[in-house]
């Protein structure tokens, strides 16, 4: 299957925040729709993220990827977090990830940045390999995360 990838507008966002479900479903933390439609639209609208949304030749939505353009210190650069990665379970093993991944490095190198970095879980072997496959290669720092109390 060849699915076309772009940059999702206004439009496809209530699009997006069903494959966004799935996503989180995935992870275990579900949501109200309407909660992830209003993320999605927030972040849209204050320029905070990027969503490519990948369609099937039919028009179908298969998967998306969520951005986040930022900066590294330590190469006083412009990098780009690859923070969410979905592909729809009918269009998977159909090379919908590798699109994604693909259009997600082409468009941050033509935005001048110097390298998409990303974590993912550590049992999900299946997204490690397309990573892998995509030239990804592990990062020598750790991750960490304190969780803030709301």
């Amino acid at each position: 299957m060849t699915s076309t990838v772009r940059r999702a507008t206004t439009e496809d966002l209530p699009e997006v925040a069903t494959l966004f479900a799935g996503y989180l479903d995935f992870y275990r933390r579900p949501a109200p729709r309407e909660t992830i439609l209003a993320f999605l639209r927030e972040r849209h609208e204050r320029d905070e993220s990027i969503v490519l949304l990948a369609r099937t030749p039919g028009g179908e939505p298969a998967g998306f990827v969520t951005v986040y353009p930022t900066f590294s210190s330590l190469s006083m650069a412009p990098v780009w977090t690859l923070n969410d990665l979905f592909v729809a379970p009918a269009a998977r093993r159909l090379g919908v990830g590798q699109a994604l991944v693909r259009a997600c490095a082409a468009e941050a190198r033509a935005a001048g940045a110097i390298g998409v970095q990303l974590q993912t879980a550590p049992d999900n072997t299946s997204a490690q390999a397309l990573y892998r496959s995509e030239g990804f290669e592990p990062d020598t720092f750790s991750a960490y995360y304190l969780p803030l109390p709301r």
